[in-house]
């Protein structure tokens, strides 16, 4: 029988982030940080000055990228040359460029099979945008965190980042590949009034119920 895969979805700053990670921890599963291998990408591509709109350039030099794509622990990580990539993630330039880059298709497919790869042999809790709607679509555990625009801002201030809510929100809702969308079977979890322990609390429960079946 094949691990469980909990897919955990919403936009940015939605909180599904912190509460994956503590998901995880109640179950005791793998958590994996979808958002952090689009990161990843981008920031190598700002770092060897490549633009995301040079596609056809990514493209070729996709399957030569030197990420690793591993983990500690119970959270997953991607390390370049050997290190972990941490603060890079969150770079200015980075946060401006990910909608992009996570946008082309070539992208997705190349970490699909990465993203994959974590439930052969383990149960995990993966987050992102369209972990319920393609990268686990028949899992029965799919959930989508959400929360106001203003809340989400807030949260994204307070994180010390800058990038606007809108324009990600927009970014990710109409790219042609993937856009964010709530899988029609995926509970819904706004998290605007909800403290972290409750959204946690609702998912695991429902988890439990289902595994209980």
């Amino acid at each position: 029988m094949k691990p469980p895969a909990i897919a955990i979805d919403g936009p940015a700053a939605s909180g599904k982030s912190t509460v994956a990670k503590l998901v995880a921890k109640e179950l005791g599963y793998t958590f994996i940080n979808t958002g952090a291998m689009y990161r990843a990408i981008a920031w190598y591509l700002h770092e060897h000055g490549i633009s995301p709109s040079e596609t056809e350039k990514i493209t070729a030099l996709l399957p030569d990228i030197p990420l690793e794509f591993g983990k500690e622990d119970s959270h997953s990580t991607v390390l370049y040359a050997g290190d972990v990539l941490t603060h890079q993630l969150t770079d200015p330039a980075v946060n401006e460029s990910v909608s992009i880059v996570a946008a082309i298709p070539e992208v997705r497919t190349f970490l699909l099979r990465k993203q994959r790869e974590y439930n052969r042999t383990e149960a995990v809790v993966m987050e992102g945008r369209d972990i319920g709607s393609v990268v686990f679509p028949d899992t029965p555990f799919k959930y989508f965190v959400t929360a106001s625009p203003e809340v989400r801002a807030a949260r994204r201030a307070a994180q010390g980042l800058t990038d606007s809510i809108a324009e990600r929100d927009k970014n990710d809702a109409s790219r042609a590949c993937a856009p964010l969308a709530q899988a029609p079977d995926a509970l819904l979890i706004d998290t605007s009034h909800m403290t972290v322990e409750e959204v946690v609390n609702r998912i695991t429960q429902d988890v439990r119920a289902k595994l209980s079946h």
